[in-house]
């Protein structure tokens, strides 16, 4: 069983937050750091995908829809976690890292997590 790693999209680029998450020992990678900035949706899927990360972000609407159209497609991925951006910083990290504490990186695979409900734990 593996520990979920994150891959986090502009979306949901905040420095704070990454820093945080490494300061607990979060695997965390972001757009900017995988040159990935200006990918698609989907593409930013697969990228993470291929790396076995979890993708973040607060692009809602889209991902459910593109989790929807890979299960149709029966199309894999690593597993997608949302929270909208109206959410605090400490909201953000809560959601994260219950996830992490609930959740291996197997139960993720074509998951997808709405984080609010780790955010009041």
């Amino acid at each position: 069983m593996s520990k979920i790693q994150l891959y986090i999209d502009e979306d949901a680029m905040d420095l704070a937050l990454v820093e945080a998450l490494r300061a607990r020992d979060v695997d965390v990678v972001t757009v900017n750091e995988a040159s990935t900035c200006g990918y698609l949706d989907e593409q930013q899927l697969l990228w993470a995908t291929a790396h076995n990360r979890v993708l973040y972000s607060h692009n809602v609407k889209d991902f459910y829809q593109l989790h929807a159209q890979f299960l149709v497609a029966g199309k894999a991925h690593a597993g997608i976690a949302l929270l909208h951006q109206d959410h605090s910083l400490g909201d953000q990290l809560r959601g994260i890292l219950g996830l992490i504490a609930t959740k291996t990186a197997e139960n993720m695979q074509n998951q997808l997590e709405f984080l609010t409900q780790y955010t009041k734990l």
